[in-house]
């Protein structure tokens, strides 16, 4: 794996299988699930397809050409894997005109399933989750993968960002640190936004590592910052309350969070403050970066629980796994737990 991801801990230790993600598309499938039906009616055309072979930028330049549309006026909620069977939506701001016909929508490994009218643009982000169904083959041990998988199932796994968000050979953290370091200028938007988002989640990374490594993934310290399961919302942990929020924690009510570094407070304080300026130390390049360019400040859950898991095993060394994440989560995430793994095509998700 690139781009330290090695260097992170495991929840359960280093795996002792080793396995093939990605033997073909058909083996990695997403179903984008934005968590709210399209309104009907409005200026915005949803389109909901299902790509193989295909990024995500491309299909909507093509959207937007058989639609005779600017590129500019098609969006989507989020880039999904080209080596893999996805599904999911694009939105067409078309306002006063009548919604093409999609069925005449020709685009090799392209399939239109859906169409409907919306009133609100849908921007980046703009989903629930994702439904996920792998099958992972070649598996060398079949006992230590299932074992994990019941696991995961009941604790689920570190809710580190996957190696698809750092590029190609972890090019967007190299490009990152050479812009920090003044050795590179950086105009073009997109390029802006990779960057950033590399350092941002190689700083998350490293600290969610560092909590797992020290067993504190599950431990309320004092000044922590935590969030309500499933919400972005979070608060700090004062020391007169540790009892009670830990109560919450081993519950599942609550999650430990681990900082996205920005232009502001980390968001904690105290001794959990403390032990975050600490791991940081050793990414001040990149933090230095995130303050010069005003980025937001953010947190995020360390751990992340799939649900809906289930899995059934096709021979002792091919097994079906299926679950949902919450936006932003990686299945790849879920796949390190389980195996050490070689992907058929080395080429990471958009």
């Amino acid at each position: 794996m690139n781009n330290g991801m090695m260097s992170l801990s495991w929840l359960y230790g280093e795996p002792t299988a080793t396995g093939v993600l990605k033997k073909s598309p058909q083996d990695f499938c997403v179903k984008e699930d934005l968590g709210f039906e399209p309104d009907g009616e409005g200026e915005h055309v949803l389109v909901y397809l299902r790509k193989t072979g295909c990024n995500t930028q491309f299909v909507a330049d093509n959207l937007a050409r058989f639609a005779k549309v600017s590129g500019r006026v098609v969006s989507y909620a989020g880039l999904k894997d080209r080596h893999a069977v996805t599904e999911q939506w694009f939105c067409l701001q078309m306002p006063g005109k009548d919604t093409p016909d999609f069925n005449a929508f020709t685009l090799e490994g392209c399939e239109v399933l859906k169409v409907a009218r919306h009133r609100r643009k849908l921007r980046i982000g703009t989903l629930k989750g994702n439904f996920f169904q792998l099958v992972l083959r070649d598996i060398s041990l079949k006992e230590d993968v299932e074992s994990r998988l019941q696991k995961i199932q009941q604790s689920g796994v570190a809710n580190y960002f996957g190696e698809q968000r750092f590029g190609r050979q972890g090019n967007n953290l190299v490009m990152a640190e050479r812009w920090a370091n003044n050795e590179i200028s950086v105009k073009e938007r997109n390029k802006r936004s990779f960057y950033l988002s590399a350092a941002r989640s190689a700083m998350f990374n490293h600290v969610a590592s560092q909590r797992i490594a020290q067993s504190l993934h599950q431990q309320v310290i004092p000044g922590d910052a935590m969030q309500l399961s499933g919400r972005g919302s979070w608060f700090v942990a004062q020391p007169e309350e540790l009892e009670s929020l830990q109560q919450r924690l081993n519950d599942g009510e609550l999650r430990v969070t681990a900082p996205l570094p920005g232009d502001g407070e980390l968001g904690t304080q105290l001794e959990a403050q403390i032990f975050e300026q600490q791991v940081l130390v050793d990414d001040q390049t990149l933090f230095s970066l995130v303050k010069r360019e005003r980025v937001e400040p953010a947190r995020r859950a360390i751990l992340v629980q799939p649900q809906q898991m289930a899995w059934q095993w096709l021979d002792d060394a091919t097994v079906s796994v299926s679950f949902w994440l919450p936006a932003g989560s990686f299945a790849t995430s879920v796949v390190r737990e389980l195996m050490l793994t070689a992907t058929s095509e080395d080429i990471p998700e958009e």
